[in-house]
């Protein structure tokens, strides 16, 4: 039995480990970076405890709770921001049981007003039954705002 064989065949982790919620985390920051809004639904569980500070001023980030809507973010954002001038670097994963947290820098330019943002970002992420039940993201939220202003 050759090792890609092995590990084609063996049992996922169970849901809760830290293992899988690594798997899953890494399945949801490729659909991310591929713009695969359709397999992002998949990995949202129905209902999300969805948090990103209210910033009223900017179009992509408001309340979300379903899988659907927190996938659509991904799109939202790419609409209003030059996608040539999107970076995310990711510093930090930790993942500890269902919980993740990615620490890293992010920047962009929104495309309404050519002004930048950029700053730290803490991302927590659960995973439950191997969909994302929390997604509470911690951002410079100040910078993206005066970006959004003309």
């Amino acid at each position: 039995m050759t090792a890609e064989h092995a590990a084609a065949t063996a049992p996922p982790p169970a849901a809760g480990t830290a293992a899988h919620t690594r798997a899953v985390v890494r399945e949801f920051l490729a659909a991310r970076l591929a713009g695969d809004t359709d397999r992002m639904v998949e990995l949202f569980a129905d209902d999300v405890d969805w948090m990103l500070a209210d910033n009223p001023g900017v179009p992509w980030i408001r309340p979300r709770s379903t899988g659907a809507e927190c996938a659509a973010q991904s799109a939202e954002l790419a609409a209003h921001t030059v996608a040539e001038d999107a970076r995310a670097s990711l510093d930090t994963f930790l993942v500890d049981g269902a919980d993740a947290v990615l620490m890293g820098h992010l920047s962009g330019t929104v495309r309404a007003t050519g002004k930048s943002f950029a700053g730290p970002f803490a991302l927590r992420l659960t995973v439950e039954d191997g969909r994302i039940t929390r997604h509470h993201l911690y951002e410079n939220s100040l910078s993206i705002a005066e970006a959004c202003t003309p």
